[in-house]
């Protein structure tokens, strides 16, 4: 681009994301380091974090009634009772919402993953990285928790925040059996799929800010071409 070329006057910055070897890279970059990061953490809580190896088969979670996870002591992450370490087994989504509905999150996560790529490679342009890197967070999360209720029938999560911290006056949410003031465990894939939507979010109003400052840009160009007609031509011969 030339130094006094502004970015909407780039026409390689307008080219759909599928079109740029940048783009793509960026996309699989950050989805790579996220899934890895997910299953890593995982893998890590869940042979130490009980003081043994906690051995996982899809066969012993889904057909054994019986089956639970061992009681462990709390394992401080942090201090103040800003994070535990908990084993957990999630049959449901994020927050635990829809328990035991396995087939059902396996589909939708399938949708989702072919609209975010499909909204990666027609619905955003070369210039959108943030929007980039944001569906790649959100491809980490969606996909390092389908891996998991594919192989072992549930979602392993293991970080408790605010362990210690109370609601007042013995207040609960709705569905929660105590009045802790974040009673849910998760993972990081839960925490890829939340920043990633949250940066998704963000990067979507400049989108909408930006279009709004261009079509003010181009009213007043043609309001001042109306005003001023012969400006910039060329003198009579």
């Amino acid at each position: 681009m030339h130094p006094s070329q502004s970015p909407e006057e780039n026409p390689s910055a307008e080219l759909p994301a599928w079109r740029s070897a940048a783009s793509w890279a960026r996309l699989v970059g950050v989805f790579t380091v996220g899934l890895a990061l997910d299953l890593w953490t995982k893998y890590w809580a869940f042979g130490t974090v009980a003081g043994y190896p906690v051995e996982l088969t899809r066969e012993k979670v889904l057909d054994d009634p019986s089956f639970a996870l061992p009681h462990h002591p709390r394992v401080e992450a942090l201090p103040w009772d800003l994070l535990d370490f908990r084993l957990v087994l999630n049959y449901g989504a994020v927050f635990g919402i829809g328990q035991h509905r396995r087939e059902l999150f396996i589909v939708f996560t399938v949708l989702a993953t072919v609209a975010a790529v499909l909204l990666f490679a027609r619905g955003t342009r070369v210039r959108m990285k943030s929007s980039h890197i944001a569906i790649g967070l959100i491809l980490a999360g969606g996909l390092g928790n389908l891996y998991d209720r594919m192989v072992y029938g549930a979602v392993r999560d293991f970080l408790h925040m605010l362990p210690g911290w109370q609601l007042p006056n013995g207040w609960r949410w709705p569905g929660n059996a105590n009045s802790d003031v974040f009673p849910w465990v998760f993972n990081v894939a839960d925490v890829l799929l939340l920043v990633g939507m949250g940066i998704f979010v963000l990067a979507s109003f400049a989108e909408d800010r930006r279009a709004r400052r261009l079509e003010q840009a181009r009213a007043a160009a043609e309001a001042t071409a109306a005003q001023h007609p012969a400006a910039g031509s060329s003198p009579a011969e």
